[in-house]
């Protein structure tokens, strides 16, 4: 599979020292729910990125509506929050061509998003089911090994936690976290153990180094 635009520029600029400083984005999504929960997620996100993959990423972190031309700039977008959201026709065509052109979205359920995620991604694949990430796949063997899909942050239902994807053509362009909540353990918000806050950003990290690194071939 040939690599996406974002991929080629990544290792193009990466030739060459110092890398270019780039911004990771929150997506302002519709239908109502705090799409600006977990304010501090991607600036202690890219910090540690920065401190442990030597990337170069701004601290301050962009934010971008979900049919704006400005997404695609932002080869990794992340959304969180508890409640509703939704995308309009144009909302839903919008992320279908930024994802396909090789942008990455991550999805966290604060606690309260599963029964939106479906119906609302679903308008941007209609073809497509999330299916559970296997654990074998490189998004959990980057820098870090994670040998049983991702960590459990918070306790929400009980339930272990799990990864789900989108693959599109082989590649997985969707990475949904339930009953995890890493966007959390990047806050901190709960005061997490050290340890089990190190695990949420090393998960984090790999999903970073897996979108800049990888062909993302299941």
């Amino acid at each position: 599979m040939k690599r996406s635009i974002f991929v080629i520029l990544f290792l193009v600029v990466t030739a060459f020292a110092p890398p270019p400083t780039m911004k990771l984005a929150l997506l302002h999504y519709g239908g109502g729910g705090d799409w600006y929960n977990d304010v501090n997620s991607l600036h202690n996100l890219a910090k540690f990125c920065n401190q442990n993959l030597a990337t170069n990423f701004d601290i301050d972190y962009a934010t971008v509506e979900s049919g704006s031309p400005d997404l695609f700039n932002y080869p990794f977008t992340y959304m969180t929050g508890h409640g509703n959201f939704d995308f309009t026709p144009e909302e839903a065509a919008n992320m279908r061509k930024y994802l396909i052109g090789g942008g990455f979205l991550i999805i966290n359920d604060d606690y309260g998003l599963n029964k939106f995620v479906r119906p609302a991604m679903k308008k941007v694949f209609p073809e497509l089911d999330f299916l559970e990430v296997p654990f074998n796949h490189p998004v959990y063997h980057q820098k870090y090994d994670f040998q049983h899909g991702p960590p459990k942050i918070h306790e929400h239902d009980g339930k272990p936690a799990q990864g789900f994807g989108l693959f599109y053509e082989g590649r997985l362009v969707c990475y949904y976290d339930y009953q995890c909540d890493l966007g959390d353990g990047w806050d901190d918000v709960h005061n997490d153990p050290e340890a089990i806050r190190q695990q949420a950003l090393q998960m984090g990290a790999n999903l970073v180094q897996y979108v800049f690194t990888q062909n993302g071939n299941l």
